[in-house]
């Protein structure tokens, strides 16, 4: 039995890109071409440098990862305390395990690798044994590791950073401590091996960078950054003398080594801090990634020296919250997040994924200032959005509402961009609102219409207002002087533009007419508790509404009733949406749940339960897959539909059950026994064959089976062939042939004993096999077998088998006396009764001249005409019964 959901497979997750761990890159001989790897939790990506292209998807660990680097053959990854090497990124090839606490540091060494657990423990791995070489252990208290490094043309040796500001360089082939540096009373943060020999570039927490000679322990230059703790360091190799450095902040500084100044700056390069730095070897091309979920590639080709952006891969940097699919073949979701920006992500490819970009009071200014600064012109994330695509090309087709702010925002999808109109009513202009005594304005809702025209727009003060999506001018409002007598929580239209829907926290859900000529609606309906939100179905004409009591209420706005009410949420719901059939309802709540109720049974039919709460939702047009967004989660899930590749029978549950937990896509292990447990289907309920004994059963065979057997003798006639078929040549008559499709001689000698060539049966009774079976029945009384055997002949071989039952046919009259007990069984027994009234007929009508003569055939016949006569008096009553019935009601 699958665990969890019957209807939803874990699919996948899309939007992850980097997080805190440093991007590492690797140059592949065959390809030409560099990889990029970076770490998405519990798995991580492999890109192409050439078009940032994802290669791969590393394989899922049981945990986050916690420490990654690679080389020219494996991509190594720490779990817990597991280290993993990878080939071609997907292929386990070795594991290794010792550590008593979980890994934090890993570096490739030749034909070894090296780790560092949490609790300074250093152990130096063969790497194709997959045994420990050597072994050291260090104190927290005193020298706790915090970065490691292989100074260049250092045989044998590795450079040991600590939290308490100490080096220590090491010899690995003996274990010998080379030599301790003084420190400079910082912890160490990040080590790389600069271009001169027997230099190192040391980031401190203080933010400084210290250059240091290490054969002479001194100090060769020295760097203050002023944004605090240093996460990277890297160095150009195509000429430059230049360093650059990387901040908490996201600002990444480059240093001219030789005039020892600041050479240029990336502010805001990132959103939270570039963990991950590489300048390629010998190109004028630095990449850099952080745990805002982006991966950048800079170019060095600005007048000034400084860097441009060359390629971008990016998702979400904070979770999303809310989403939906955009367009009819369900290949494109749409998603907002606190980030306030807007992103499309494709379910096919990620090179399809594309920026709308950060919503901006100014957009222009915002674009002017680019990423030198802080904006302060970036607008509140949005809480709700709605699209189209009839207007697509012809204006914004998406309009979108912020937090805590009564404007509403237009996006144009062709485009890629946020559109120029900003809709806001006159009476909630700056200027108005403290005249009016509006206080705290937010837009609540909105919906697009259908033809991409309009846009309605709710407020918290109970305004409904209408505005032109192409023009963005205000074209009316619903009520007087409001709709809701407080805030509206739900609006929308239906596909013709004739009736339009508000609900509020007032508990009230109003029609009006779309074009309103009239100030009080057409109708209310009062709800029990107040309304958080309104899902439509368009095709329909439903809408599903959620109250704050956590029940779901579905509303059929043609008759304007509520037609279905579920209840079994035990926390805040949180989004729903409609299958693109209207026949399933998928609600997820603040519970933890994902609930598909089923709409015209009115019952729930499938749950689960995710690690954290699922903030939206939303089914494909096609059905193919449902999307969630989850607490604290980057990415989006993608979740398969079942019902459509295979059989799934869904039976009624009980809202109270405790759903089971389900891993998200990203977390799950692709083992055998898993998919097999998904494939296992729980038994379906199998009707008996024979409902009740006093019931009369029909075989359920084919009429063709069954009914021309009396009319067989015209049938065989009207099918006889015009010319008879020819005879093969003769043979000689001392050539026997052999039954087979081809003419051929049987040239075997015969098996003589030396006695008498006349060959005398010990019987005249020349039985078939369906004789032989019949007559074995004289003993047992047991007749299953023989009614099977009936079952499986063709309507030619019954007639034959039949006839054959009289003694000029090879039979006897003993065996005709058992298929007449044959038939009663079939009668008596109330099951196959249109074949026993069959095989009766053809019976008689064979041998009606040999029952006649035989007084034992003639004496049994009584037996066979009382069953008959109780089972068809019977039937018959029942179906007179039923016709009369029927005729009364046509004259009614």
């Amino acid at each position: 039995m699958p665990k969890g959901s019957k209807i939803f497979l874990p699919c996948r997750s899309l939007g992850y890109v980097s997080n805190h761990l440093p991007l590492q890159v690797r140059y592949i001989k065959s390809r030409k071409e560099n990889l990029i790897v970076t770490c998405v939790g519990k798995s991580f990506h492999t890109y192409g440098i050439s078009h940032f292209g994802l290669l791969s998807v590393g394989g899922l660990h049981p945990e986050d990862i916690t420490a990654m680097t690679a080389d020219a053959f494996h991509v190594y990854t720490a779990c817990g305390n597991e280290i993993y090497a990878w080939r071609r990124g997907t292929e386990l090839k070795h594991v290794y395990r010792s550590h008593r606490k979980p890994v934090h540091l890993l570096l490739p060494f030749g034909a070894h690798l090296i780790s560092v657990d949490e609790s300074s423990g250093v152990r130096i791995w063969d790497i194709k044994e997959e045994t420990v070489f050597l072994e050291l252990t260090f104190s927290n208290k005193t020298f706790q590791i915090t970065t490691i490094m292989h100074p260049s043309t250092y045989i044998n040796k590795i450079l040991l950073g600590s939290e308490q500001g100490e080096m220590q360089l090491w010899n690995i082939n003996n274990l010998k401590l080379i030599y301790s540096f003084k420190g400079w009373k910082s912890a160490i943060t990040c080590l790389e091996q600069a271009p001169a020999i027997d230099v190192a570039a040391i980031g401190l927490a203080n933010g400084k960078i210290i250059l240091h000679n290490l054969k002479f322990d001194e100090t060769v230059m020295e760097f203050m950054q002023d944004w605090g703790l240093v996460t990277s360091i890297s160095f150009r190799t195509d000429g430059s003398p230049i360093m650059a450095t990387g901040s908490v902040v996201g600002h990444v500084v480059f240093w001219d080594l030789e005039e020892r100044r600041v050479a240029s700056q990336l502010l805001s390069a990132h959103n939270g801090g570039v963990t991950g730095m590489v300048c390629l070897p010998n190109e004028p091309l630095i990449l850099t990634s952080s745990p805002d979920n982006t991966l950048k590639l800079w170019i060095f080709d600005m007048a000034d020296g400084g860097a441009r952006l060359l390629r971008l891969r990016e998702g979400h940097s904070a979770p999303p919250s809310y989403i939906r699919f955009h367009g009819a073949n369900g290949h494109n979701i749409l998603s907002s997040a606190g980030d306030s920006t807007l992103r499309i992500f494709n379910t096919q490819t990620e090179q399809f994924n594309k920026s709308l970009g950060k919503a901006s009071y100014n957009r222009k200014v915002s674009k002017k200032r680019g990423r030198s600064v802080e904006d302060p012109l970036v607008m509140p994330p949005m809480t709700q959005f709605t699209s189209e695509t009839t207007r697509e090309k012809e204006w914004d087709n998406i309009a979108a509402v912020h937090l805590g702010i009564p404007m509403v925002t237009t996006w144009s999808y062709d485009k890629l961009k946020m559109g120029e109109l900003k809709l806001l009513p006159e009476r909630f202009q700056k200027k108005k609102i403290n005249v009016n005594g509006f206080q705290d304005v937010a837009a609540t809702c909105l919906h697009l219409t259908h033809c991409g025209n309009f846009v309605l727009v709710g407020y918290n003060t109970g305004h409904v207002d209408r505005f032109n999506m192409q023009s963005g001018l205000w074209r009316d409002s619903y009520g007087s002087p409001k709709a809701h007598d407080s805030s509206v929580r739900g609006v929308i239209t239906d596909s013709l533009n004739q009736l339009t829907t508000t609900g509020g926290s007032d508990c009230r859900i109003k029609f009006w007419r779309f074009k309103n000529k009239g100030d009080s609606p057409l109708s209310v309906i009062t709800l029990e508790e107040p309304i958080s939100f309104f899902r439509s179905h368009q095709e329909s004409c439903m809408v599903a509404a959620a109250l704050e009591d956590f029940d779901i209420y579905v509303i059929d706005i043609e008759t304007r009733r509520v037609v279905r009410k579920f209840v079994g949420h035990t926390g805040q719901i949180t989004d729903m949406t409609f299958s693109p059939d209207s026949r399933w309802l998928i609600s997820a709540s603040m519970d933890c749940t994902i609930r598909t109720w089923d709409i015209p049974s009115c019952q729930l039919v499938d749950q689960f339960a995710t690690e954290v709460a699922c903030v939206s939702l939303n089914m494909s047009p096609t059905g193919e897959a449902l999307a969630t967004a989850h607490v604290d989660y980057l990415g989006i899930f993608l979740w398969t539909n079942r019902t459509l590749y295979s059989k799934i029978t869904l039976k009624a549950l009980n809202p109270s059950d405790e759903p089971q937990l389900v891993a998200f896509p990203e977390c799950l292990k692709e083992s055998q026994e898993e998919i097999e447990d998904v494939k296992e289907e729980p038994d379906e309920f199998l009707s008996p064959e024979q409902i009740s004994h006093n019931l009369i059963t029909l075989s359920g065979l084919a009429t063709s089976r069954w009914q021309n057997l009396l009319n067989l003798d015209v049938i065989k006639k009207r099918n006889k062939p015009k010319s008879p078929p020819k005879a093969p040549k003769a043979a000689p008559f001392f050539l026997p042939t052999v039954a087979s499709l081809n003419f051929q001689f049987d040239l075997k000698q015969p098996e003589t004993d030396g006695s008498s060539k006349l060959l005398i049966p010990a019987t005249l009774l020349n039985l078939t096999d369906f004789g032989k079976m019949l007559d074995r029945t004289g003993e047992s009384g047991d007749f299953s077998d023989v009614i099977l055997k009936l079952k499986s002949f063709s309507p030619s071989m019954i007639d034959f088998e039949v006839k054959s039952l009289a003694p000029e046919g090879g039979g006897s009259v003993e065996v005709m006396l058992q298929f007449l007990k044959c038939i009663e069984f079939m009668l008596k027994s109330n099951r196959d009764f249109e074949l026993a009234e069959a095989y009766l007929g053809v019976f008689l009508k064979s041998h009606g001249a040999v029952v006649a003569s035989e007084e034992v055939l003639r004496n049994y016949l009584t037996n066979i005409q009382s069953c008959h006569s109780v089972v068809w008096n019977r039937l018959q009553d029942k179906l007179l019964y039923s016709i009369c019935v029927l005729q009364n009601l046509k004259l009614m």
